[in-house]
C-alpha cells in the first residue's frame, strides 16, 4: 500500500502530457509481445510437419535407389554373360577382317603393278609405231605414279616401278638425244664463232624452218622427260662446305646442249693439256663467258619461244649459263687448295674470277642468288686466305703510298673546280683502294663473311689514322707547313667519306646484320633490337670519331700556332697611347694606327697561307676558331687593360671595324658578328657623352633588372653582361666635370 501510495504520488507530480504518454507505451509493449508469440507458437506447430515431409521423401529416394542398384547388378550379370557368349565371334569377325584386309592390300598390290604393266605395254606400242610423243607422255605418268610411292613401304614394289621407269626412260632417252644431237649438228651446234657469223650461217640451208620445227619438237620430247629424269638421276653436287645454293636440275634438253661444251672444257682444262696452266685461270673463264656470248642469241631467239609455249617460266639463257658455271665451280674447287700458299698465284686467281663475276652479272643478267664463284670463295679455308692476302697486300699499297714522292700532293692542284678538297695523292688512293676492296666482296653469299671484310676495312682505316698521326707528329714543329696540310685534309677527306659511305644502302644493310648478330650474342629481344637500331649510328661510327679527334686536335695545333704569333704582334698595339690619342674631329682624315700594322698583317698572311693549303670547310672551322680567341683576347687584353679618352675609343673602332673586320670580309658577310665583344666594346667606349650618362644611371639604378636589359639591347649590346658594360664605361676619360 505504501508503495502504490508512492506510485501514486509520483504519478501525480508528472505533468498532464507525461500521463497520457505512459499508458501509450505500455499498450504498444503488450502488443507486441503477443504477436511474438503467437510467431513461436506458428514455428513451433510446422517444424515437425516438415520434418516428417523430409524423412518420407528420404524413404522413398532410398527405395528407388535400392531399385536401381537391383537392375544394374542384373544388368551387369547379363552383360557379362552376352560377351561371354559372342567372344568366340568376335575372334572369328576379327580374323576374317584381317584376311579382307590382307586381301584388300594383295589387291591394291596387283592394281599397282597392273597400272605399271599397262603403262609400260603403252609405251612399247607407241615405240613400235613411232609414236614417241605419246610415249613419252605415258613415261610421265609412270614417273607421277612412282612419286606417289616414294613413301610406301612395299620395297619391292618400288624396285620394280623404278626399274620400269628406268627402262623405258633410257631407251626414249637415247632416242630423243639421237635425234636431238643430229637436229643441232644440222644448226652447227655448239657455235665456235661470235653471233654475226652464226646468223649468216644459219641462213644458208633452205631447210632450215624444217630444222628448226625439227628442233622445237624434239625439245618438247625431252622437255617431258624431265620428271622421270629428275627421279633417276642425282645431279653432282660440290659438298657441302662450300654451301652452294638448293637449286633444280637443268631441265634435260639444255643439258643435251651443254655435252659437247662440257666435252671441251673437260679435254681444254684437265690433265695435262697445255691449256690447262693454274696460273692462267683467265683462259677457261674467257672461255666460258665467250660461249655464254656466243649463244645468248639462239637461246633467246629459237629456245625461249620454245619454253614460252610449254609453260614452265625458265629462262633459257640461265639454264645454259648455269650448267657451264657448274663446270667453272668444279675447276675452282679443284685448283684452288694448289694455289693457298702462293700468294700471287692465289691473288691473281681472285682478282679473275671477280672479274669474271662481275661480268657475268652486269652483261649476262647471271642472278646472284644462283650457284657461283663467291660460294667457292666463302669457303672457310680459302675464305681465311683470302682475307690474310687481301690484308697484306693492302698494307703493302699503304707502304709504297706513304713513301711515293707525290704522296702529299693533289692530283688536281690545277683544277680549282675539282680540287675544293685539296686530297692528297695518298688519302685519294687509300680511299679508292677501300673502294675496291668493297666492290670485290659486296656480292660475297652471306651477311658474315662480308662482316669480315667490313671489319678488315675498318682496320685498314684505323693502321692508316695511326700511320697519318705518326708523320703529322713529324711536322708538329711546322704546324702551318704544306706537309702538315696535307695530312689535315687527309685526314678530313677520309672521314668525310666514310660518314658518305655511312649513308649507303649497301652499308646500312651491313648495319642491320651486325645489329642482328650482336643481338643473338647477348640475347636481345625483338623490342631492344628495334631501340638499337633506332639509334643513328653506323658501321663507321668508331672510325670517324677518332678521325674527327685527330682533325679537331691537329686545327687546334694550328690555331694555337697563329694566335701565339698574333699575340707577339699586338704587344705594341695593347701599348698604344689610348688616354692622349686626339679625336676625331682634330684629324683631316683617320688613318689606321701604326702600332697595328703587325698584328694585322700577322693575321692577313696567315689566312691567306692556310686558305691556300687547307681545304674550304677545314678553313671555316679554322678562321672560327681564330676569331674567337682573338676577340677575346683583344678585349681582355687590349681593351680592358686601358683607359680611353675620346680620340682612343675612336682610333680603336676605326682600326677594328675598318681594317681588323674586313680581313674576314672574304670568308663571310658580316665579320663583326664573329666579334662580339670587340664590336660591343668598341660601342660602349664611343657613346656620345649624353646616352653614355643615361646608360650609365639606367645599370646603376635597375642593376639586373629588364630595364637594364633593355636599355643595353638599345644601344647593340647583346653579348656583354651588365657589369662589363660598366667596367667599359669605367674605362672612360672622357666624362664631363659635374660631381658625377
Amino acid at each position: 500500500m505504501e508503495l502504490k501510495t508512492r506510485a501514486e504520488t509520483g504519478c501525480s507530480r508528472l505533468p498532464r502530457s507525461a500521463r497520457h504518454r505512459k499508458p501509450r507505451a505500455a499498450l504498444k509493449v503488450i502488443t507486441k509481445g503477443r504477436t511474438s508469440r503467437r510467431n513461436v507458437l506458428t514455428i513451433s506447430s510446422e517444424i515437425p510437419k516438415r520434418i516428417q515431409s523430409a524423412l518420407k521423401n528420404a524413404e522413398e529416394s532410398k527405395q528407388f535407389l535400392n531399385q536401381f542398384l537391383e537392375q544394374e547388378t542384373h544388368l551387369f550379370s547379363s552383360i557379362n554373360s552376352h560377351l561371354l557368349t559372342a567372344q568366340p565371334w568376335m575372334e572369328d569377325l576379327g580374323a576374317m577382317m584381317n584376311q579382307i584386309e590382307e586381301i584388300e592390300r594383295h589387291l591394291a598390290y596387283l592394281k599397282w603393278i597392273s597400272q605399271i604393266e599397262e603403262l609400260s605395254d603403252n609405251i612399247q606400242q607407241y615405240l613400235m609405231t613411232n609414236n614417241v610423243p605419246e610415249a613419252a607422255s605415258t613415261l610421265v605418268s609412270m614417273a607421277e605414279l612412282n612419286i606417289k610411292l616414294q613413301e610406301s613401304s612395299c620395297t619391292h614394289l618400288l624396285a620394280f616401278m623404278r626399274a620400269t621407269v628406268k627402262f623405258w626412260h633410257k631407251i626414249l632417252k637415247d632416242k630423243l638425244t639421237s635425234d636431238f644431237e643430229e637436229v643441232l649438228a644440222q644448226l652447227h651446234w655448239p657455235f665456235i664463232t661470235p653471233p654475226q657469223a652464226q646468223t649468216a650461217g644459219l641462213s644458208r640451208p633452205a631447210s632450215a624452218p624444217e630444222i628448226h620445227s625439227s628442233l622445237e619438237t624434239l625439245f618438247c620430247q625431252l622437255l617431258k622427260l624431265q620428271t622421270s629424269d629428275e627421279l633417276l638421276t642425282e645431279p653432282k653436287q660440290l659438298p657441302e662446305k662450300y654451301c652452294l645454293p638448293a637449286s633444280p636440275s637443268v631441265i634435260l634438253p639444255i643439258q643435251i646442249m651443254l655435252t659437247p661444251l662440257q666435252k671441251r672444257f673437260r679435254y681444254h682444262f684437265r690433265g695435262n693439256r697445255q691449256t690447262n696452266v693454274i696460273s692462267k685461270p683467265e683462259w677457261y673463264l674467257a672461255q666460258v663467258l665467250m660461249w655464254i656470248g656466243n649463244h645468248t642469241q639462239f637461246l633467246d631467239e629459237k629456245i625461249q619461244p620454245i619454253l614460252d609455249k610449254v609453260g614452265p617460266s625458265v629462262n633459257a639463257r640461265l639454264e645454259f649459263s648455269r650448267g657451264l658455271m657448274m663446270l667453272v665451280l668444279e675447276k675452282l674447287a679443284a685448283d684452288i687448295p694448289c694455289l693457298l700458299y702462293d700468294d700471287s698465284l692465289f691473288c691473281h686467281l681472285v682478282d679473275e674470277v671477280l672479274l669474271f663475276e662481275r661480268e657475268l652479272h652486269s652483261v649476262y643478267g647471271y642472278p646472284g642468288t644462283f650457284a657461283n664463284c663467291m660460294h667457292i670463295l666463302s669457303e672457310d679455308t680459302c675464305f681465311q686466305r683470302w682475307l690474310t692476302v687481301e690484308r697484306k697486300f693492302a698494307l703493302q699499297k699503304m707502304d709504297s703510298m706513304l713513301s711515293s714522292e707525290a704522296a702529299w700532293i693533289s692530283q688536281y692542284k690545277d683544277i680549282t673546280d675539282v680540287d675544293e678538297m685539296k686530297v692528297p695523292d695518298c688519302a685519294e688512293t687509300f680511299m679508292t683502294l677501300l673502294l675496291v676492296i668493297t666492290d670485290r666482296y659486296k656480292n660475297l653469299p652471306t651477311a658474315s663473311r662480308k662482316l669480315q671484310f667490313l671489319e678488315l676495312q675498318k682496320d685498314l682505316v684505323d693502321d692508316f689514322r695511326i700511320r697519318l698521326t705518326q708523320v703529322m707528329k713529324e711536322e708538329t714543329r711546322a704546324s702551318l707547313g704544306f706537309r702538315y696540310c696535307a695530312i689535315l685534309n687527309a685526314v678530313n677527306y677520309i672521314s668525310t667519306v666514310l660518314a658518305d659511305w655511312a649513308d649507303n644502302v649497301f652499308f646500312l644493310q651491313l648495319q642491320q646484320a651486325a645489329l642482328d648478330v650482336f643481338a643473338e650474342n647477348n640475347g636481345l629481344s625483338k623490342l631492344q633490337l628495334g631501340q638499337l637500331a633506332s639509334l643513328e649510328s653506323s658501321v663507321f661510327d668508331d672510325m670517324i670519331h677518332l678521325l674527327e679527334r685527330l682533325k679537331h686536335d691537329m686545327l687546334a695545333r694550328q690555331v694555337d700556332h697563329v694566335f701565339r704569333e698574333v699575340k707577339d704582334a699586338a704587344k705594341l698595339y695593347k701599348k698604344e697611347r689610348w688616354l692622349s690619342l686626339p679625336s676625331q674631329s682634330e684629324q683631316a682624315v683617320m688613318s689606321l694606327s701604326s702600332s697595328a700594322c703587325p698584328l694585322l698583317l700577322t693575321v692577313r698572311d696567315r689566312l691567306l697561307q692556310l686558305e691556300e693549303q687547307l681545304c674550304f670547310s677545314l678553313f671555316a672551322v679554322f678562321w672560327q676558331m681564330l676569331v674567337e680567341k682573338l676577340d677575346v683576347h683583344i678585349y681582355q687584353e687590349i681593351i680592358l687593360a686601358n683607359h680611353f679618352n675620346e680620340g682612343g675609343a675612336a682610333q680603336l673602332q676605326f682600326d677594328m671595324t675598318r681594317n681588323l673586320f674586313p680581313l674576314f670580309s672574304r670568308y663571310c658577310k658580316r665579320p663583326e658578328n664573329y666579334f662580339k665583344h670587340v664590336k660591343e666594346a668598341c660601342i660602349v667606349l664611343n657613346l656620345n657623352i649624353g646616352s653614355a650618362l643615361l646608360l650609365k644611371d639606367v645599370l646603376q639604378s635597375a642593376s639586373g633588372q629588364p630595364p637594364a636589359t633593355e636599355a643595353l639591347n638599345e644601344v647593340g649590346i647583346y653579348k656583354l653582361a651588365q657589369q662589363d658594360v660598366e667596367i667599359l664605361l669605367n674605362l672612360r676619360t672622357n666624362w664631363p666635370n659635374t660631381g658625377k
